[in-house]
């Protein structure tokens, strides 16, 4: 039986996910808490990728009052080797009572199994409700769209005006938002394994790509360029420290300007696609292989046109002013061919965050099937 406190116990443990956000890729966000009633006997987060689990790390905390408590938990518990033990055999050993789970493993090969270990001991194991569930799937949205799909789970993000411009027709575009806002978006970066822009915004404001406010500790991050022609120069300050650099073209490996980009230790992934365009699903493939769980791709207009036709944006980020710019010839934040009015992605789950005078909106982007003709 679960009441209110042991709801509310959950979503304390969702809460302390939270704080291993821009630490624990590639594994999931995982908080724990042991309570026995309502009084909480020890709490954990799982902190970074090869640290203790959040489970392990409570049952620690907790001790010799472990034996008998229930334990509250965002993510059902592991029954698999990885870098650390599995989780499932501590809490049996622990003699914990009960067992509350937010969100199943979205792993197909995993969900379910330590569940159903618990339950073989003897433990009590009580599912969250549709409420609590869904908030702790959000939560590892990254992680699910690495599991389920084999590719990165991609956020397109761009900043314009309340006109939707990007830039001005001169190509001005610094700055359009505020202070608040641009340091939001560096924020925003710090949580991704890789960011991505097209060579048009490399040759257009020469950026850097680089964490910069330390949230992420030494997490590893990938600056990658999509140059199918080559166009960027070695000396581009994104390749200034050629660790982590990633440029991927259409051209050949045997082209002298993929050889003179690695004689400066910078890499380059070769992936033709049609019509001598780069193969975004390769792409993504080979990043998820390389334990690449998110990409933040940035722009320019083209590049995030690429990302929407092949249907790889999960989630938009926009960062919109309180002006207008105008300008019949001034860029959107989605160039491209565009869609068909009844084939546009549409977004859910919408939410607005205000920064000074600017506003983020977030949304998730839901597939659209097309509809079904009518009979004549």
């Amino acid at each position: 039986m679960k009441s209110r406190g042991d709801d509310d116990l959950l979503s304390r443990a969702i809460e302390l996910a939270e704080r291993g956000r821009y630490t624990v890729s590639p594994n999931p966000m995982v908080g724990a808490v042991i309570a026995r009633g309502r009084r909480v006997l020890a709490e954990a987060w799982h902190r970074r990728a090869g640290g203790p689990h959040a489970e392990p790390a409570a049952l620690a905390r907790a001790g010799s009052r472990a034996p008998g408590a229930d334990l509250h938990v965002s993510l059902e518990p592991c029954v698999h080797f990885g870098r650390t033990p599995p989780c499932v055999p501590a809490i049996v050993e622990a003699g914990i009572a009960r067992v509350f789970v937010a969100a199943r493993d979205p792993n197909p090969a995993v969900s379910g199994r330590g569940i159903r270990e618990l339950r073989r001991a003897g433990i009590q194991v009580i599912e969250a409700g549709p409420a609590l569930r869904r908030r702790a799937e959000s939560q590892n949205e990254k992680f699910r769209t690495w599991i389920r799909e084999r590719r990165p789970f991609v956020l397109a993000k761009w900043a314009a005006t309340l006109d939707g411009k990007t830039a001005a027709t001169s190509g001005e575009s610094r700055w359009i938002t505020g202070e608040a806002a641009r340091l939001r978006a560096l924020l925003l970066r710090e949580e991704f394994d890789a960011v991505l822009v097209g060579s048009g915004t490399v040759l257009a404001d020469d950026p850097q790509l680089t964490r910069r406010l330390g949230q992420a500790g030494r997490r590893p991050h990938r600056r990658i360029v999509l140059d199918g022609r080559l166009r960027v120069s070695p000396s581009a300050r994104v390749f200034r420290r050629p660790e982590g650099a990633l440029v991927v073209t259409a051209r050949p490996e045997k082209d002298p300007r993929v050889r003179r980009l690695a004689a400066r230790g910078i890499e380059v992934w070769s992936l033709p696609g049609e019509r001598g365009r780069i193969d975004l699903p390769k792409i993504l493939a080979r990043l998820a292989g390389e334990e690449i769980t998110s990409v933040l791709v940035e722009g320019g207009a083209d590049t995030l046109w690429t990302f929407f036709a092949a249907k790889l944006v999960d989630r938009v980020a926009v960062f919109f002013a309180p002006r207008v710019l105008g300008g019949s010839g001034a860029p959107g934040g989605v160039g491209g061919g565009g869609f068909p009015l009844g084939q546009t992605p549409r977004v859910v789950d919408v939410e607005h965050e205000r920064l000074g005078d600017d506003w983020l909106v977030t949304a998730r982007v839901e597939r659209v099937r097309p509809r079904p003709r009518r009979p004549k």
